[in-house]
């Protein structure tokens, strides 16, 4: 479009010169000392335009030679950003492609090669990402050091590279040198979203309960954390204060501190009650779970709201009977109801809501809880059955197997002895025994054969005749005596019980 209006422009102006020129005849008259030239009008204009022309394009000409080496420096500039763009560009790719040791041989000899502080300092931050992936923490900290050192004179690269290894270290459970790194950013005015989140991430590492509830509530008003996981954080950090703070009589300034949609939480609520009932204040208790039960009746409040001092048991059993009202079929509530008449000795209704509860959902609790009623009332019987059905409901009893045998035993190889008398197995005591018939169930008794021959050990009197009588000639050398455990007949075919 520009070319259109620069060539438009030119052939108007022509046009109107020629015009001009061709209506206008006249003479143009140079006089120089001595030399006067004398031409026309046209001719003399013409040579100016000719002249200009001529100049414009030796002066552009020059121009270029003159700014040649620059133009040579800014294209070599121009080629190193490009070649340190795509390196760059690559490395990065692998790193989230997960190929971690290449993507660190690619960053580091970048940051080795390039000329440029900015991508020098972005280059060791993914190459230590890279090498922490790769489990070479001693080499991340090397090059987070050595970030660090080329960022010194930036501040915005001070913060990165201080992020970044917060982000690292917290991967690695350092939440005290992540503090350290992310402490210096926040005193100096830092309120980043991921700064925040990082600050967060170590005061829950690190249990700080009151610092962890404070930026909870600050990333939930911003927006920067999601209701549910902020909910959850929430919860448990308040929940935390209060029971670090019961032992020192500050849990009051705690609750006071806590907003009314966060004191229905069930942790918070529990914490609260717990707090409440040490100090004596069973009302205070009462409340507090009240307010917290309604919204989803959550089993772990209602049995908190079950247990209570003797003085609030016709309280709250009024106040769950109307809720009752509202949820027939609630188990869990009606499991409440009953614990609170076994409180009140209000055998007949525990019965009654107990039997309703155990109908709806069989629970081990709930037949505990039964089987101490009719314990109570006297009915072994009924008793023991709904105790039997508790450690039913909560324990899985193992299957017994049918009962098995093993094969016949081989008994060929057992230790035995050759001497004058014949072969006699020993005992563990190693004096040899009489082969006796082997006791057998009455299913075997059929595949047992009779009584065999039984070798009776000599006489006290006759001891050192036994061991003085000579081996039957051609038997050779007795064997070795191995004490054994078992004794056993020389036959095969004798069964034995697993």
């Amino acid at each position: 479009m520009r070319t259109w209006f620069w060539t438009l422009l030119l052939a108007t102006v022509a046009v109107v010169l020629a015009v001009v020129l061709r209506e206008n005849s006249g003479n143009v008259l140079i006089l120089v000392n001595t030399w006067r030239v004398e031409v026309s009008l046209t001719f003399a204009v013409l040579s100016l335009v000719v002249t200009f022309i001529v100049l414009y394009v030796a002066l552009r000409v020059l121009a270029w030679f003159t700014g040649l080496p620059l133009r040579l420096r800014a294209w070599h500039g121009r080629r190193l950003t490009r070649k340190d763009a795509e390196l760059l560009e690559q490395g990065w790719t692998e790193l989230l492609e997960g190929r971690y040791a290449h993507a660190e041989k690619d960053l580091t000899k970048l940051m080795d090669r390039t000329r440029s502080t900015n991508r020098q300092v972005l280059a060791a931050l993914s190459a230590a990402r890279a090498a922490h992936a790769l489990g070479e923490y001693a080499r991340r900290d090397t090059l987070l050091a050595l970030a660090r050192e080329k960022a010194a004179e930036d501040g915005s690269l001070n913060d990165a590279v201080a992020t970044a290894a917060a982000d690292l270290y917290l991967d690695q459970g350092m939440a005290q040198q992540a503090l350290d790194v992310l402490l210096p950013l926040q005193q100096a005015g830092a309120r980043h979203v991921h700064t925040l989140r990082l600050l967060l991430r170590a005061y829950r590492q690190l249990n700080r309960h009151d610092q962890v509830f404070v930026l909870a509530r600050t990333l939930s008003r911003r927006g920067a954390l999601h209701e549910t996981e902020a909910r959850q954080i929430i919860e448990t950090a308040a929940a935390a204060r209060l029971r670090d703070t019961l032992h020192a009589d500050h849990w009051r300034q705690v609750w006071k501190d806590l907003k009314s949609d966060e004191r229905t939480l069930p942790e918070v609520a529990l914490a609260g009650a717990a707090a409440f009932e040490a100090s004596g204040q069973f009302e205070g208790a009462s409340k507090v779970l009240e307010a917290a039960i309604p919204p989803d009746f959550d089993p772990r409040l209602l049995s908190a709201y079950a247990r209570c001092d003797t003085s609030q048991v016709a309280r709250r059993l009024e106040k769950a009977e109307a809720w009752l009202q509202k949820r027939h079929e609630d188990p869990d509530l009606l499991t409440t109801l009953g614990n609170l008449c076994l409180a009140g000795q209000i055998w007949g209704q525990a019965e009654h809501y107990l039997q309703r509860s155990v109908a709806r959902r069989g629970d081990a609790r709930v037949h505990a809880l039964l089987g101490s009623l009719y314990d109570r009332l006297d009915r072994q019987q009924d008793a023991a059955r709904h105790w039997r059905m508790a450690t039913a409901v909560s324990t899985a009893l193992p299957v017994l197997a049918e009962d098995r045998y093993l094969p016949p035993a081989d008994v060929q190889a057992d230790p035995g002895v050759l001497h004058a008398e014949g072969l006699a197995y020993f005992a563990e005591s190693g004096f040899p025994v009489g082969l006796q018939e082997l006791p057998a169930r009455d299913d075997q008794a059929k595949r047992i054969p009779d009584v065999r021959p039984v070798y009776h050990a000599p006489a006290v009197d006759d001891f050192d005749e036994y061991f003085d009588s000579a081996p039957v000639p051609g038997l050779g050398e007795p064997a070795a005596v191995m004490p054994a455990t078992r004794v056993a007949a020389p036959e095969a075919g004798v069964s034995g019980k697993s």
